[in-house]
């Protein structure tokens, strides 16, 4: 394939934008970050016309595929009739009945922009409601960039402290240092070391938050009866339980990793996969705690905050995905998992090992040395050169994934994306 207009189009960029581009996680593509030009169902197309089987999918948020119609129709139509009204309209009440009658956890729901904002409030909410400080986490969870978020998302092992109790670390240069004093840090899927650490820190830990697969680092699935431990710490020590749906809601099933697993957090944020691509994210909850919002003792707050046509995409993507008893997302299941069990055949013919782990809609692919992958720690045996050579070869064959090793598929894939993509993958699985 060739790249020139991209290349020409980043180094125009890099003089007026730093690194070429907005979002620090775009750099890593190669030979040097990408333009794209148009997207439409499973497919997209950079600026030179290269073609692609897209399991990027804007790293989520296109869940129903690129340029969904329903979706699109339903903002256009709103867009004649306004953009903010700063004030309430009924499209908001409409979105938030649908939403908290697919999610178990939802018996309100606020709705704002992005991902970090709403875990951001998951987090202020919980330490509001039960007049403590401390939040606890796990190692190699991303639950957004701001200050109190970034921390142990990928720390190096020669900074990170003991397994059973992690160092805070900071995941970028400009945190502020004392967000440590109100974190405690765990492996996951450990529930002795979580049950360790609330008799450490008695009355002290406003919530535990999780991501409840860990989609972010190596698409790790929770042992059984993790989840469920979780949650009765957290009801013994009157903490909140919040889970980080942003990549897992509505794409695991249609209540979230929430319904799937069947454990039921207090607390729980989305973002991705829930407007057909706009900009929306939500925490919703326990009436009891959401309540706070409303009486306007814990401030949140977003100028942006349930705009008319996101929340017409929000209420049009969610129909979408809720129609014939959800039908397209059991398509997307089907098709995810039919590329899950090919790649690992693919592996195993090629005598590579190869490791693929998650859902049908969102799964990690790695090169592994272990056999039990379970956590942050145990995840970074894989062979990061070997899949770097992988997925290029990959790009080089018009399938199109994140570098990382994370793979999202949508409702708009078919059979024959997936046959094409693991002819592709029989390919460049050679040449790992």
């Amino acid at each position: 394939m060739k790249f020139e207009k991209s290349k020409q189009l980043w180094e125009r960029a890099s003089k007026t934008c730093p690194g070429g581009i907005h979002s620090n996680v775009r750099k890593a593509w190669q030979p040097h970050p990408m333009f794209y030009e148009r997207g439409e169902g499973s497919h997209i197309w950079d600026v030179d016309g290269n073609e692609f089987i897209d399991y990027v999918l804007a790293r989520g948020p296109l869940l129903l595929g690129h340029s969904p119609k329903p979706v699109l129709d339903a903002v256009k139509a709103q867009l004649d009739r306004g953009l903010m009204y700063a004030g309430q309209h009924e499209l908001e009440i409409q979105a938030s009945e649908k939403f908290c009658s697919l999610v178990p956890c939802a018996e309100m729901v606020r709705f704002s922009g992005s991902g970090s904002e709403a875990t951001h409030a998951a987090m202020r909410l919980a330490r509001a409601v039960t007049g403590r400080t401390k939040i606890l986490r796990f190692e190699g969870h991303y639950h957004g960039w701001f200050d109190n978020q970034m921390w142990n998302f990928a720390p190096p092992l020669d900074k990170a402290g003991p397994r059973e109790a992690p160092v805070p670390l900071p995941a970028t240069a400009g945190q502020n240092p004392n967000e440590a004093d109100h974190l405690v840090i765990r492996p996951w899927n450990d529930l002795t070391l979580v049950e360790e650490a609330f008799r450490q820190n008695p009355g002290q830990i406003a919530g535990v938050i999780t991501e409840p697969v860990m989609c972010n680092t190596g698409g790790i699935l929770p042992k059984p009866g993790f989840l469920e431990g979780l949650r009765d710490l957290c009801t013994a020590h009157g903490a909140l339980l919040i889970f980080d749906e942003v990549i897992t809601g509505f794409r695991v099933s249609l209540g979230g990793a929430q319904q799937y697993f069947r454990v039921t957090p207090d607390l729980a944020t989305f973002a991705k996969g829930m407007a057909g691509g706009f900009p929306v994210s939500a925490i919703a909850g326990k009436r009891q705690y959401m309540q706070a919002f409303g009486d306007l003792t814990v401030t949140h707050a977003g100028t942006y905050n349930s705009s008319a046509p996101y929340m017409a995409a929000t209420l049009a993507a969610m129909n979408m995905l809720s129609a014939d008893d959800g039908a397209l997302l059991k398509h997307a299941h089907d098709m995810g998992r039919q590329l899950m069990d090919g790649i690992r055949e693919a592996g195993r013919r090629a005598g590579k090992d190869v490791h693929v782990r998650g859902v049908g809609t969102v799964f990690h692919v790695s090169f592994n040395d272990k056999e039990e992958i379970v956590d942050y720690r145990t995840s970074l045996g894989k062979d990061a050169a070997a899949y770097d050579r992988f997925w290029l070869a990959l790009q080089d064959r018009g399938i199109r994934t994140v570098p990382g090793g994370l793979w999202f598929v949508s409702t708009a894939h078919t059979p024959q994306d997936v046959q094409q993509t693991l002819d592709a993958v029989a390919e460049a699985i050679k040449l790992v």
